[in-house]
């Protein structure tokens, strides 16, 4: 079955998916630099964190880095294209885990959603939204949820009329109307997100997140 024909059952999320392009995910080799960008991103606009990212690239002649090589990389050469102390020490912890631990495209595709959530957590700096949006956007994982996700909330309190008092019971009546998108939550997600026009497409590389 084609994901739209699965969340075309949902009435509401038909018209979305009526009024809009369709979407494809795509899939990305490098997952170091992808967390890397998604750290340097935090808390930027979309321009601002593809200044930096962009000036990063640079450090290694337009190519991406070996985790070694943002290891050897001076720390105060990295806080000179932008970025924080605290954004220089997650992008060295990502970097450190790549060589002590790995993690290729191989390696995560072998994991369940949850188990790669679990394996890169203890990476400070990472965060659970940082891992949904990678299982998304990296990983190419069609059955994503991402709850905690401010864009997704607004969506749906707004497009299902549910009530935002009780944090608790928002998430759990989001979850209960995703139960039904499955096995394509994931597109359910990105259809959100471009009708209250809050879209994290634009930021795929580098998106927007809370600091863990």
């Amino acid at each position: 079955m084609h994901y739209s024909e699965q969340l075309s059952k949902d009435k509401k999320l038909k018209k979305l998916i009526e009024s809009a392009e369709p979407h494809q995910i795509k899939k990305k080799k490098d997952i170091c630099t992808y967390l890397c960008a998604s750290i340097m991103s935090q808390q930027l606009s979309t321009k601002v964190a593809d200044i930096i990212y962009k000036r990063f690239i640079a450090l290694y002649n337009g190519k991406n880095p070996t985790p070694q090589q943002i290891l050897d990389t001076p720390f105060e050469k990295l806080r000179s294209i932008g970025l924080s102390n605290a954004k220089v020490n997650y992008v060295q912890n990502v970097a450190r885990f790549e060589l002590e631990f790995g993690m290729n495209v191989k390696k995560l595709a072998k994991m369940t959603d949850e188990e790669v959530i679990n394996y890169l957590i203890p990476i400070k700096g990472v965060g659970k939204w940082t891992i949904e949006m990678l299982l998304m956007f990296a990983l190419g994982r069609e059955d994503v949820f991402a709850v905690d996700d401010l864009g997704i909330q607004n969506a749906m309190i707004s497009l299902y009329k549910l009530e935002n008092s009780d944090k608790k019971k928002l998430k759990e009546d989001m979850m209960r109307l995703s139960r039904k998108w499955s096995p394509y939550r994931t597109y359910a997600c990105l259809y959100l997100w471009q009708w209250k026009d809050n879209s994290p497409i634009e930021k795929i590389k580098r998106p927007k997140q809370k600091i863990k």
